[in-house]
Formats: C-alpha cells, structure tokens, sequence
C-alpha cells in the first residue's frame, strides 16, 4: 500500500486493516475458543513443529483472550527455540541457590544472571490522591462514565483503554469525547461537568481480564456499570461509529 498510495490513505488503510483483524481475533475467541485454540496451535507449529514442546510451554490453561494474547510476529521466538538457541522451561521456583535456580521438580538451572519479573503492579491514576471538598476520594468506590471519567468527581479526566486491542484506540476516542464535553461547557458557560452514578446500578469489574495482574489490583480500581454511559465496551469498531453521536449530557450533572 505505501508503494501504490501516498503516506496519509496508505497508512489510514494499513490501520483499518491492522483493528479490523484484532477485532476478529478477538470475537472468534470468545465466540468459538476451541476451534481458536486449534487455529493458533496449527499455526504455532509451523514455525515450531515439536507438539510436545508447544503444549508444554506455550499452551496456557485457560482458554483465547480469556487473558491478553501474546503476539509472535512472524513466529520468530518458535523459530529460535526450534533452532536450540533458545530453551524455555516451564515450571516453580523452588529457591535460588549459587549456580543458580532450583526448580520444584529438582532441576537446577545453571545462570549466570537472574532477572526477576514478577508482574505488573497496577496503580490506578498513577496512584495520585483524589479528593472533591476536602474529602478523598475512594477510587474502587467510584464507577467509570464511558471509561474516561469517574462519578462522583467533576471536571476528571482519564484513560482506560482496550483490553483486546491498542490502548491508544480508546485513548484517541476519549480525547475526542473530552474535547467535546469542553466545548459545550464554553458555549453554555459551565464550569463543573460530573458523572453521577444511578442509586442501586448494577456494577462490575472494570478490567475484564483474569490475569493474576488484574486480579491482584483489582480491588483499588474503580468498577463499571452494566450499561451505557456506565459499562466499558471492548469493540472499537462500535464505539468509533457511536462516537459522534454521544450525547455529552446524558448522566452528567453540570454547575455554572
């Protein structure tokens, strides 16, 4: 395409081209997760051709987008291993000792440097402290309005991104969404917009995902509703086309 077309069209197809097929992916997963699991299967032996070295190390117990799924581009990580320069072990630490780490199974592996990654730690808001009136604001107490403001906190905005794709997508639609809002508050000489959460709405997890990462910070984040402006969508698509026509009003409380 950025042979035939100039930069801008080329590069505005390429990225269609790129959400269109995450969004698939995606869909077929949750939709269709056994017949996922045997696609990617055949498609990682390809390049690595070892079943009992796949489904030993790169088969996970739980089922497609259940937790985000790891791209391989162009299947380079299988080739390496297939090669025999890279080896993979899956298995618990039992402790490290002075050659290096001793596995649960009783096998120690031999290393030169150990580097500990542990996970993600998830701090909501950068882990700044909100407070509305001189009253602080308990985040896991609040509900997010269309993943980029939170009830009960005017004049607040924030970023909650795709699980199953780009988070930069939602980023670019909440930007736009945050514009808009402004501009009606200029034009009709507000100065305070805040969501208010319906009493009794039903509420869950914001992030749906259950990787231990998640999980583990869970309990800190803000929680979402099960319906618009309060639930947070996971299909860009739908929300690009519903974008436009939002209505910056709806469940929000303004003060001039």
């Amino acid at each position: 395409l950025r042979r035939l077309l100039p930069a801008p069209p080329a590069h505005t197809l390429i990225r269609a081209k790129n959400v269109l097929g995450g969004q698939l992916a995606y869909w077929l997963s949750r939709r269709y997760p056994e017949q996922t699991k045997r696609y990617l299967r055949r498609g990682a032996l390809r390049f690595l051709p070892d079943p009992a070295c796949l489904d030993r190390h790169f088969t996970p117990r739980y089922q497609p987008w259940d937790q985000r799924l790891c791209v391989v581009p162009d299947g380079d990580l299988f080739l390496e291993v297939a090669a025999g320069r890279v080896s993979v072990v899956t298995d618990r630490i039992a402790r490290l000792v002075g050659s290096g780490i001793e596995l649960e199974s009783g096998r120690t592996l031999e290393a030169d440097v150990i580097v500990s990654a542990t996970g993600l730690s998830l701090i909501p808001l950068g882990g700044i402290t909100v407070s509305v009136d001189g009253r602080t604001v308990d985040l896991a107490e609040t509900t997010a309005y269309r993943g980029l403001m939170l009830s009960g906190v005017p004049n607040l905005a924030f970023c909650v991104g795709y699980t199953n794709a780009s988070w930069t997508l939602r980023a670019d639609l909440s930007s736009r969404y945050v514009v808009r809002l402004l501009d009606h508050m200029g034009r009709h000489g507000l100065t305070s917009a805040m969501p208010v959460f319906p009493r009794g709405g039903a509420r869950r997890p914001l992030l749906g995902l259950t990787s231990t990462y998640i999980q583990r910070a869970a309990h800190l984040f803000p929680q979402q509703g099960d319906h618009d402006p309060w639930r947070v969508g996971q299909n860009y698509l739908i929300d690009r086309l519903r974008s436009a026509f939002l209505d910056v009003r709806e469940g929000m409380v303004f003060d001039g």
